[in-house]
């Protein structure tokens, strides 16, 4: 009878961190934002943190479901790249509007401090159906963001399920999907490089991206997932690391930062 309950016990422990785990696999890549997320609605400033690395992770997880169509992975991934594509377009929504509503007040102090009578105020308008490369990712509405997801991704998956029964397109898709989550943290690694400076991003999210990353990647190992998730997730820890090594640097060694126009102009990745 002891034996029986000791046997209970212990299976619904294991049950019990199953679900933990499996929980910190679905949601813990969203906790990261969260306090970005809280930093750019309280300072109105979205100039530290790249819209790039949501690009970036935009593209991986829709390459990732797409990649379940070809070669089966475990149903928590999935739910966790649903999660990560709905939490990407949030930060887009937000980082949009505030750099907009910046714009416009730098266009208003102008347009104030020249006392121009005829002159409209306004802010000239980017459009992702305007095609023009020098302001791809740099559109003036969320709506254009929507569009070139929607674009993307009906596009990949017309090519998916063109080439669905080739083994070596699946498995590339596969490896460009974690490949491209792997580079996730580089548009912020440039963006810190051209201000010289890692001021406006928030450390916490990092160092969560450091330990989520780390522990997807065990995950991975221990679930004997793809080659590629395990061997791309450790090039996501290099870089996560190298990121807060930059923290480091830039806060022992201050340097002159560049200015916010420039800034915002030599590294559009800005989240």
């Amino acid at each position: 009878m002891d034996d029986e309950l000791l046997d209970q016990i212990v299976s619904g422990l294991n049950q019990l961190v199953a679900w933990v785990a499996g929980g910190a696999m679905v949601f813990g890549g969203v906790v990261p934002y969260i306090p970005q997320y809280r930093d750019i609605r309280r300072t109105q400033n979205a100039e530290g943190f790249s819209t790039y690395v949501c690009l970036v992770l935009l593209v991986a997880n829709i390459l990732r479901i797409l990649f379940r169509f070809g070669r089966y992975f475990d149903t928590l991934l999935l739910w966790q790249s649903i999660i990560m594509i709905a939490t990407m377009l949030i930060m887009l929504n937000l980082c949009t509007n505030v750099r907009m509503t910046t714009e416009l007040s730098t266009k208003r102090r102008s347009f104030i401090a020249t006392e121009g009578k005829d002159e409209e105020l306004r802010v000239p308008k980017r459009l992702f159906l305007d095609f023009d490369w020098n302001y791809f990712w740099s559109w003036s509405h969320f709506l254009d963001y929507v569009q070139c997801v929607v674009a993307f991704t009906l596009v990949a998956a017309y090519i998916t399920y063109i080439l669905l029964d080739s083994a070596v397109f699946v498995e590339t898709l596969g490896f460009l999907a974690v490949f491209t989550e792997a580079m996730l943290g580089t548009p912020q690694l440039y963006c810190n490089y051209q201000n010289k400076s890692t001021e406006g991003m928030s450390i916490k999210m990092v160092l969560m991206w450091t330990s989520g990353d780390t522990f997807k990647t065990g995950y991975f190992l221990l679930t004997q997932a793809p080659v590629q998730f395990w061997t791309c997730g450790l090039l996501q820890v290099v870089v996560d690391i190298t990121i807060l090594f930059q923290v480091y640097y830039y806060s022992r060694y201050p340097q002159k930062p560049l200015s916010h126009t420039v800034s915002h102009t030599t590294s559009a990745k800005a989240l």
